[in-house]
């Protein structure tokens, strides 16, 4: 019985949960000083906007300075004029080819920005796709591709932590691995591509009977683990077992070649609990997988590996 888990990556269960590896770095690695996060585009935009409002506005008092010196020198043109008004005059107009100079420089600067803002909505995209497409590889590493489950490395970093868990709380919790009756008749019988649906049902039937607190997962081939958190006594584990049994046996309408069937699936289960049937992942996966032997030759549903 022991080969059947030699197949779990040896990594896979030295794996800290996100809790845990977040606390590690914390501990080892203090946070370094914060850094002013870049402006994104959509700041960009509200500081272009701004930006702009002040040239109008400088435009604006430019277009106004001329028209007042244009005015003025008219009205002077005839009369005598003071050296003190001359002087007004001067630097009057030299104002109004400071303002003009500063409007000019504020349309480059607003030109600049525009492009600016524009390639930033091009990078943020980018980085957008690029952090979906590290986010999906992720989960597709972490899951089952056919049933979408999580995989047996998402599950041995989940029983690793609830060992964790369990170890410094004084808890209990019970591993579950539930194997479908006579599967290789259906596929058989049928074809491969009935069988994945049959998978696909009966994984959305254990998804939908377990907590947020539980981990359910697809082992391989007809095979799923499950962890239960918190059951205290056997009564309680075994109606958790009972409930996953009436779900999986309801039957799975599949249509065939334009015929409609009705398959049946009976589940064997087999329980193990910690720490009465072991304190390391390896020896409860071992005896919930004699327990489901056991099970599966009494015709009984489910067995605890504790009546061995």
């Amino acid at each position: 019985m022991v080969g059947r888990f030699a197949r779990i990556p040896p990594g896979c269960g030295e794996l800290a949960s996100p809790n845990i590896r977040s606390h590690e770095a914390m501990t080892n690695n203090p946070p370094a000083p914060s850094l002013k996060t870049p402006r994104s585009a959509d700041s960009l935009t509200q500081v272009l906007g701004k930006s702009e409002r002040v040239r109008d506005i400088v435009e604006e008092c430019a277009d106004d300075l001329s028209s007042v010196n244009t005015e003025l020198k008219r009205e002077l043109q005839d009369g005598d004029v003071s050296p003190g008004v001359e002087n007004a005059i001067e630097k009057s107009e030299a104002v109004e080819t400071k303002v003009q100079d500063a409007s000019e420089v504020l349309s480059a600067v607003n030109s600049e920005l525009k492009e600016e803002v524009r390639e930033r909505h091009i990078l943020e995209a980018h980085l957008l796709s690029v952090s979906k497409q590290g986010d999906d590889a992720r989960h597709a590493s972490l899951h089952d591709p056919l049933t979408g489950l999580p995989n047996r490395a998402l599950f041995s970093d989940r029983l690793e932590h609830g060992l964790a868990v369990a170890n410094r709380n004084g808890l209990h919790f019970s591993v579950m691995f539930l194997d479908l009756d006579d599967f290789k008749m259906i596929n058989d019988t049928y074809g491969h591509d009935v069988g994945d649906v049959v998978l696909q049902t009966v994984a959305g039937r254990l998804k939908e009977t377990t907590r947020d607190d539980d981990t359910v997962c697809r082992y391989g081939g007809d095979e799923f683990l499950y962890i239960l958190m918190g059951a205290e006594s056997e009564h309680d584990i075994a109606t958790v077992a009972e409930k996953i049994i009436n779900a999986v046996q309801v039957p799975c309408a599949i249509r065939v070649r334009d015929i409609d069937i009705s398959l049946s699936i009976n589940p064997s289960i087999g329980i193990s609990v910690f720490p009465k049937d072991g304190t390391t992942s390896g020896a409860l996966l071992d005896m919930a997988d004699k327990a489901m032997y056991r099970a599966k030759r009494s015709k009984a549903g489910y067995a605890f590996a504790s009546a061995d």
